[in-house]
């Protein structure tokens, strides 16, 4: 007997027993479903934190935290000096393994109205150029600020889309992109005027889905909206970048906080220091480095710390991985339980079929050619199994899609789906073992004589 008629023979008794066959796979299917299911939610998940960790500078930024000081410092509390301007220009001239240093002075409850219309950014910023740099930004129109516009403290910014489309209107809407350059908004009831904007910012999933409700003909609409992610839709780390804000750092000096502090005193503490190394590679020296020239900056008082995306990057892993192994155990079970299933049903088909294996033995069948017979029967229901399994498990994923965050949108990978058939391939031949070889053994005579 061919591997092709054992097929084929292996078939015929499955549709036999279509609803009992059905039964059986049932758990081979939701194994599969499952084990797809979760690799292509770990996988858009996985997508979703890369996306975020580029769209916040990449692995090569530092950021300057400030912290309360040492206990043995305690009694310099006081005169704890925070981020200031005096550490910037030290790192930049003191500190050669640090490629790029960008300060930031921020407004809080900062509100840019148009008209009738109002927005509040997510952040509000005072900046040198090098922030274009830093966050990676990209300027779709406009210009950046200049050292003019630093050194006369002018009234201009630089708006994300977000912003536009609150106060301008939406480029979805009006069919065309608008470029709001020359116009003026007020920026907590002062005139700033907008000389620049960025790029919009969103990720793979979310432009697939702006670009097919573009393509769509009006009268078939997409379906009634809905809200996923963070914020005000999608990964809140494009969002950010969408609602931000920029002024000249002198300009948020003059017009903002120059008077800002307690009593009217003038507050020129800054609100971020954001690093970029030179080498990833040289991490640590680079970091040491920078720490030295701020203990000397900050007169020995410690009131600072490193905060870096590599530390981000292992939390990723580590969320990945455990996410991983949690679904593959979820799927592992299901998969074994399915293979007691297909076991049972097999020790069922051989009582059913010992007057048929006497007679294949006295024919001249020999044991080896019953036991590939029943495990290729085992085989084939694991793998019809796995083949529906794949079909649910696109629909699984259609399903979670809906309810996951745009920026975590499951994605079904090749490699998930072969391991979910190889799998299925190899529960079908541990399932089989046992019954194929009790059906070798069977005496031809004792079969015979079996009622």
């Amino acid at each position: 007997m061919n591997l092709l008629n054992t097929i084929v023979v292996g078939l015929k008794e499955i549709w036999a027993h279509k609803f009992r066959s059905l039964l059986t796979m049932l758990g081979i299917i939701l194994g599969v479903a499952s084990l797809v299911g979760m690799a292509a939610v770990v996988k858009g998940m996985e997508n979703g934190l890369k996306e975020t960790m580029i769209a916040m500078g990449g692995a090569d930024k530092v950021l300057l935290d400030e912290q309360d000081v040492p206990a043995y410092q305690e009694h310099l509390a006081e005169e704890a000096p925070g981020r200031t301007m005096a550490d910037v220009l030290a790192l930049r001239r003191s500190a050669p393994l640090i490629r790029l240093v960008s300060p930031e002075m921020g407004l809080n409850n900062c509100t840019l109205t148009r008209g009738d219309k109002m927005v509040n950014p997510s952040e509000c910023v005072g900046v040198w150029p090098s922030v274009l740099d830093m966050n990676l930004h990209t300027l779709q129109s406009g210009r950046f600020f200049t050292d003019l516009d630093e050194e006369r403290a002018n009234s201009v910014c630089v708006i994300g889309t977000g912003i536009r489309d609150e106060l301008f209107g939406s480029p979805d809407k009006n069919g065309k992109e608008i470029a709001p350059i020359g116009q003026e908004v007020l920026l907590n009831g002062q005139p700033f005027t907008i000389v620049g904007m960025f790029a919009r910012y969103e990720g793979e999933q979310e432009r697939k889905e702006r670009e097919l409700a573009r393509t769509r003909p009006k009268d078939k609409p997409i379906g009634p909206a809905r809200k996923r992610g963070w914020g005000r839709g999608g990964n809140w780390a494009f969002w950010r970048k969408n609602y931000t804000v920029y002024l000249p750092m002198n300009t948020m000096w003059v017009r903002f906080r120059s008077a800002s502090g307690a009593n009217n005193i003038p507050d020129a503490r800054l609100t971020d220091i954001d690093l970029k190394v030179a080498n990833l590679e040289r991490l640590e020296p680079a970091l040491q480095q920078a720490r030295n020239v701020l203990l000397v900056t900050h007169r020995g008082i410690e009131d600072f710390s490193f905060r870096t995306q590599e530390n981000q990057i292992q939390s990723i892993n580590s969320q990945i991985r455990n996410a991983r192994l949690s679904g593959g155990i979820i799927a592992a079970i299901s998969l074994i339980v399915g293979g007691i299933g297909i076991m049972n049903i097999m020790l069922a088909s051989i009582n059913e079929r010992i007057r048929e294996i006497g007679i294949c033995k006295a024919i001249g069948a020999t044991g080896l050619a019953i036991f590939i017979q029943i495990l290729v029967e085992s085989i084939v229901v694991a793998l019809l199994g796995a083949m529906a399994g794949l079909a649910a498990s696109f629909s699984l994923v259609r399903l979670l899609a809906i309810v996951s965050p745009a920026q975590n949108s499951p994605v079904i990978t090749a490699t998930a789906m072969l391991a979910a058939v190889v799998s299925s391939a190899c529960v079908g031949i541990i399932a089989g073992l046992f019954p194929a070889a009790k059906a070798a053994r069977l005496n031809p005579i004792q079969a015979l004589r079996y009622e």
